[in-house]
């Protein structure tokens, strides 16, 4: 396969097969906390978009340039999470000036973007899976656009929810859960796909 159709294939992997909500259970705090509105949701998802993918595009070249030459591979960890929290307040910065209603809507889970493990663990596998750097770009911005469909799925699946009268066991935060791992279950089916 040229390179091409595997770039291809890494992107619809990240987005579906390996969804970080999903499959791997990433950044499931602003997935349950920004996802009541789809609105909301849908701006968490371009504020997380953003993030992993020029953070994918810094941390690698961050590894391959400075950390892995110099032998300090070690703190690559500490590295990408100073890089993450930079680019956290920009973002945190730019929306505060330019749109103040996304900025006070998404509130405490702006500045918690800096801890989303889906970002991390956005990075580090990247370094993992030994990527280059157009790989490391296309595998992030992927891997954060499969973040924000299954955020915007779910914030409209729970703004239909509340037309839904439960049973009182079951109202709020269980049937929540319920419903997330019922979309978990619909996207594992992507899972079974095989290529070549």
């Amino acid at each position: 396969m040229n390179q091409f159709g595997d770039i291809l294939l890494l992107m619809f992997t990240a987005l579906l097969v390996e969804n970080f909500i999903f499959s791997k259970f990433y950044g499931i705090c602003p997935f349950l906390g920004v996802s009541e509105k789809p609105a909301t949701a849908l701006g968490m998802g371009m504020a997380v978009t953003f993030v992993i993918t020029v953070s994918s595009a810094v941390t690698w070249t961050v590894y391959h340039t400075l950390l892995e030459p110099n032998g300090l591979g070690y703190l690559r960890t500490i590295a990408f999470i100073l890089i993450i929290a930079a680019l956290v307040q920009f973002i945190e910065m730019f929306l505060r000036k330019f749109i103040p209603a996304l900025y006070s809507a998404l509130g405490i889970y702006l500045p918690l973007i800096t801890t989303n493990c889906a970002v991390l663990s956005s990075a580090l596998l990247i370094v993992d899976n030994g990527y280059n750097l157009l790989e490391a770009v296309c595998f992030g911005f992927a891997a954060s656009l499969g973040f924000t469909l299954a955020i915007v799925v779910f914030a409209g699946v729970r703004s239909r929810m509340e037309n839904a009268d439960p049973p009182r066991a079951f109202k709020g935060f269980p049937l929540t859960l319920i419903t997330a791992g019922l979309l978990a279950m619909a996207f594992s089916c992507f899972s079974g796909i095989k290529f070549g």
